[in-house]
């Protein structure tokens, strides 16, 4: 089997709805769009689903220059896609402070209403720098607002084996990726190490801790126990639940839905950065 890719996503506001492409420009951060806004409270440090799951609820589409957000029950709001202006303002990410630009008040007002409390909407603008951890990568490479990495890859056969474990079976949407392949056994990402895509190397660096965002359900927002609960019996080690692979580019280009993935090298089981992936773990969200 050949795998290749079946899906692609942005995220372009974090933690809210994302929008499938067939295909997918990679600049310096990642994909273009791809969580350049990000929803802050009054303090301007970052809400996610974590803590926020009605932060699913917002749909979002682009429409030429501009953003439409929407959510069930409420009217629709506009913001540009990519603002020029706006108040400047730090705002904190994983422990990082990060320059941003504050975006129209009517979107902020849109978000409070979803959420119930105050709140700021920021853009980072491509003046704004933001570096991933050394831990995460060696060299100095810049970042969205993503958690840690540019990507995440999962294979529609990891979730189809997560499913068969499931007595309601879950949408990929509950994990977030940005690159899905078919064509590959389950957890056959695991195993690799280097892979190209098209004409676009990546580095498969580690595998993707998961949290209680997985445990909610993306249109309705509400928070469940499933699917961490199960990925805890068999895809645990330590106090860690590990579903899908982080990625770093190695150069800009395009994606396409159809690319097949070719894998350059491979890695052991011996060989995981965090060790065997196949215990009972005990996840601190459950």
């Amino acid at each position: 089997m050949i795998p290749v890719v079946s899906h692609l996503f942005i995220y372009p506001i974090k933690s809210c709805g994302g929008i499938s492409l067939s295909e997918a420009v990679i600049e310096e951060r990642g994909f273009r769009y791809d969580r350049r806004w990000m929803v802050t409270d009054e303090n301007g440090v970052f809400l996610t689903q974590r803590r926020h799951p009605q932060l699913a609820r917002a749909r979002v589409a682009i429409s030429g220059d501009k953003l439409e957000i929407s959510a069930a029950g409420q009217s629709s709001v506009q913001a540009p896609l990519e603002p020029r202006k706006g108040e400047p303002m730090h705002v904190e990410v994983w422990g990082q402070t990060v320059k941003a630009l504050r975006g129209p008040r009517e979107l902020e007002q849109w978000f409070e209403a979803l959420l119930g409390q105050s709140c700021r909407v920021v853009y980072m603008p491509d003046t704004s720098v933001r570096q991933m951890a050394l831990r995460d990568s060696p060299e100095s490479r810049g970042i969205a607002f993503s958690d840690a990495f540019p990507f995440l890859l999962l294979s529609e056969a990891s979730v189809d084996e997560l499913n068969r474990r499931l007595s309601n079976p879950v949408p990929m949407n509950r994990f977030r990726p940005n690159i899905v392949v078919s064509g590959c056994d389950a957890h056959d990402e695991d195993r690799w190490r280097e892979i190209k895509i098209g004409s676009v190397a990546f580095e498969v660096v580690r595998p993707c801790s998961r949290c209680a965002t997985t445990t909610v359900d993306q249109e309705t927002g509400v928070r469940g126990t499933e699917p961490l609960r199960t990925l805890a019996n068999y895809r645990g080690h330590g106090t860690k639940v590990f579903f899908g692979q982080n990625v770093l580019h190695r150069a800009t280009g395009t994606l396409r839905v159809g690319h097949e993935l070719a894998v350059i090298s491979s890695r052991s089981s011996d060989d995981f950065p965090h060790g065997p992936i196949n215990s009972t773990a005990t996840p601190k969200e459950l």
